[in-house]
């Protein structure tokens, strides 16, 4: 039974040793990484061939990799490594790692060339100073081919498991049947669409209504299509817990769990939801279950590749019978399970462990992008970095003296940038470079120190070391899709801010990666707002999924007559307040009233309490806990009646699931637009220079889809019925009702 696997994970699966050890991070971006590459192959001779694919047979096992770099002149192999801080820091199993790929190529490259020896070298470019400190060897082919065999003698056994694995897997998702005996309205549709995407390897993007079973509806098709299409794995991405939630539940509808389909499935959680020992640092001197991590973890993987839905609870408990760090363990069984669930970060954040695994593994896979109106916001914030002057101040008190001068050296830079931007807000021409050159300067400075001096930083130091970190990588990849911004606060503080606009030229390598990529939910309108901010490739198909829901189940009237305007809420509480108690006394029930601010919802609030006591209503306060948000949410119980204040765009504003008599109706008391701000002001610019359509893409776009997502708190099945008003005079014009759920009818101009 053949098994396909890259030298990468043939050596790491049996080179590593010893304990866990994250000292000498936090490392190279995956862009660092390229870069870094690029530069030490352009320093080589013309004959110098970079990127040399190789691959070799063991048995049954093909091992298949690329080599940095090849130097015929010097028969010379290199296997090039960017680190940060000094190169001598790096762990000893850390080398003997990079030593075990290197030696493998060198294996393939004799069998390749018929070459009797080889050179071989190991290049550590350090990112910051640009400087190569380069290990030699001579190894004959005799010598290599046996470390090659020894590798692959060792992975043997782990291969012909997961062939064995891979072959019932992919039997059994052939005959993989829908677990429900009919599909939902739309369901097909959707599922069929998904289908299709996957063997055309394709993207695509799909607003489909809630209701509809778009979780299960975006799975099933995806497995059906994983035999057929060779797909190694599928990722389900989701912005909150609750998304993630219902993909397992999902998956365990459709069959897997003990006893039931092959199918690896694992929960990725953040580290400081599954870490055992916070107080503690990511190595062997510190946490236990960092000490010799690495020769406990064959016994936990083997024990965790037989639990077949490895969610949080699982992992743990795997984890804690083989005294290993859960969150590693998990980071490890991501290598081995079919399908992953996790956080958007997962595959698209720049240092994407999902993305990076696929990259490098040349996995073949497919990605499920649940809730996809909020990836351009979350987006930007994964490319988005800030420096903050007075955490500069703090981290500079807090530093030990080795480290006082680098980060002086910032200040200095600092204050020039000061100096040179007056106004209270004010985008810079580009990234400062004597700012970025002290930063990576104290950047490295503190990852010498800790090389050193093992142990915890001042909590300052280590959040402005980490953010100064992010702030490095961001302006290396600067340009017309983020922006360079000061804000003053007060007379010694500022911010400096590096502010992605359009996320594109990051998530299109990503998207461009996958065999296919669906991006669903209920509010993806207009699509080119989507497609030019994400970078979807120029063949996305598109889909609207025909609703379940029909117009007779929503009336949605228009309060033309009220204006939601800054300058008019003073005159506008009255009104509204008047109006919520109008429909409450006509059908009273639960309800629910959005409003753009708390300001604004305090004063609406506080006008139907003088108006109308005899209305029950409770509010959304500043700061909830996740106990005062169940409190909120549960006073919405069959039978209540009351009205709820919430914020749009909050917690409360989508991801709330309120079936039946639980919410019979919404007021939305306010388009969703943004603030008009200075920063937003330089948003609509550069939208408006890079589409041709600022104010859509800045305020319309962006606001409209919040408001569509609360309004569609109010029907979730097709048994429900309900009411929604939108109060302002806008709605009522027709760009603004096109962009409206086709399925409403929307009543034209209800007097308030």
């Amino acid at each position: 039974m053949s098994y396909t696997v890259a030298v990468r994970a043939l050596c790491e699966f049996t080179a590593k040793q010893g304990d866990l050890d994250l000292r000498f991070t936090p490392s190279p971006s995956a862009q660092e990484g390229i870069v870094g590459h690029a530069v030490v192959q352009g320093r080589r001779g013309g004959n110098y061939r970079a990127e040399v694919a190789l691959s070799g047979q063991w048995q049954d096992l093909t091992v298949r990799g690329r080599a940095d770099g090849y130097d015929p002149d010097e028969n010379l192999i290199e296997e090039i490594k960017t680190h940060r801080g000094k190169a001598e820091s790096i762990p000893d199993n850390h080398r003997q790692l990079h030593w075990a790929q290197l030696r493998v190529y060198g294996h393939l490259m004799c069998v390749e060339l018929g070459m009797q020896q080889v050179n071989l070298a190991l290049v550590y470019y350090d990112i910051g100073s640009g400087v190569e400190t380069v290990l030699r060897e001579t190894r004959d082919a005799a010598w290599l081919a046996a470390h090659f065999e020894d590798l692959c003698a060792r992975f043997s056994h782990w291969a012909a498991r997961e062939a064995a694995h891979r072959e019932k897997r992919d039997a059994a998702l052939s005959d993989l049947r829908f677990p429900h005996p009919d599909f939902r309205p739309g369901q097909r549709q959707l599922a069929e669409n998904i289908y299709r995407a996957n063997t055309s390897k394709r993207c695509l993007l799909a607003q489909a209504p809630t209701g509809i079973g778009k979780t299960v509806g975006s799975l099933f098709p995806v497995l059906k299509a994983m035999p057929q299409q060779g797909i190694d794995k599928a990722f389900f991405l989701a912005a909150k817990t609750p998304g993630r939630q219902l993909a397992l539940h999902a998956a365990a509808s459709l069959g897997a769990g003990p006893g039931g389909l092959p199918l690896r499935v694992l929960e990725l959680s953040a580290r400081d939801k599954l870490c055992e020992h916070p107080d503690k640092a990511c190595h062997g001197e510190s946490c236990p279950l960092a000490k010799g991590f690495y020769d406990r973890l064959p016994a936990a993987r083997l024990a965790a590749s037989e639990v077949p839905v490895l969610d949080r609870g699982a992992l743990r408990v795997v984890a804690a019978a083989h005294e290993v760090c859960p969150y590693y363990l998990g980071s490890e069984m991501a290598r081995w399970a079919d399908l992953l669930v996790g956080d958007y970060n997962y595959y698209f954040d720049g240092g994407a462990m999902l993305y990076a695994l696929s990259l490098n593994n040349g996995w073949r896979v497919s990605v499920l992008v649940d809730e996809a109106h909020n990836m351009v916001s979350r987006a930007r914030a994964m490319y988005s970095g800030e420096l903050s002057r007075d955490l500069l101040r703090l981290a500079r008190a807090g530093a030990p003296p080795q480290l006082k001068k680098a980060l002086e050296k910032v200040g200095r830079a600092w204050t020039e940038v000061d100096r040179g931007a007056a106004a209270p807000y004010q985008v810079l021409e580009g990234v400062p470079e004597k700012l970025v050159n002290a930063l990576q300067n104290a950047t490295s400075a503190v990852n010498d120190f800790l090389a050193e001096f093992p142990g915890p930083l001042d909590p300052d130091l280590q959040r402005f070391h980490f953010d100064a970190l992010h702030f490095i990588r961001l302006a290396e990849s600067f340009g017309e899709h983020s922006l360079c911004d000061l804000a003053r606060e007060g007379v010694r503080d500022s911010t400096i801010s590096i502010r992605n606009v359009v996320p594109a030229p990051f998530l299109g390598p990503r998207f461009a990666l996958a065999h296919s990529s669906t991006l669903f939910s209920a509010t993806l309108s207009p699509w080119h707002y989507f497609g030019d901010l994400l970078g979807l490739p120029l063949d996305t198909a598109w889909i609207d999924v025909e609703s379940p829901f029909r117009a007779h189940q929503l009336q949605v009237h228009v309060a033309a007559d009220i204006s939601t305007r800054y300058q008019h809420r003073a005159a506008s509480t009255r009104p509204i307040a008047d109006l919520i108690a109008r429909q409450y006394d006509q059908q009273p029930g639960n309800y629910l009233a959005f409003f753009s601010s708390f300001d604004y919802l305090e004063q609406v609030a506080a006008e139907l309490a003088r108006r109308h006591p005899e209305v029950p209503a409770w509010r959304q306060e500043r700061r909830m806990s996740e106990a005062e948000r169940s409190a909120f949410l549960d006073r919405f119980a069959p039978g209540g009646r009351g009205v709820g204040f919430a914020v749009l765009g909050g917690a409360f504003g989508e991801g709330v699931d309120l079936p039946g008599e639980r919410l019979i109706g919404a007021f939305v008391a306010t388009l969703g637009l943004p603030q008009v701000n200075p920063v937003n002001e330089q948003l609509r610019e550069r939208m408006q220079k890079l589409f041709g359509a600022g104010y859509d893409y800045t305020y319309l776009y962006p606001g409209i889809q919040k408001v569509v997502q609360a309004a569609g708190r109010v029907i979730r099945t097709e048994s429900d019925r309900g009411v929604v008003w939108l109060i302002d005079d806008r709605f009522a014009q027709a760009s603004i009702r096109s962009l409206m759920p086709a399925w409403w009818e929307l009543d034209g101009a209800a007097p308030s």
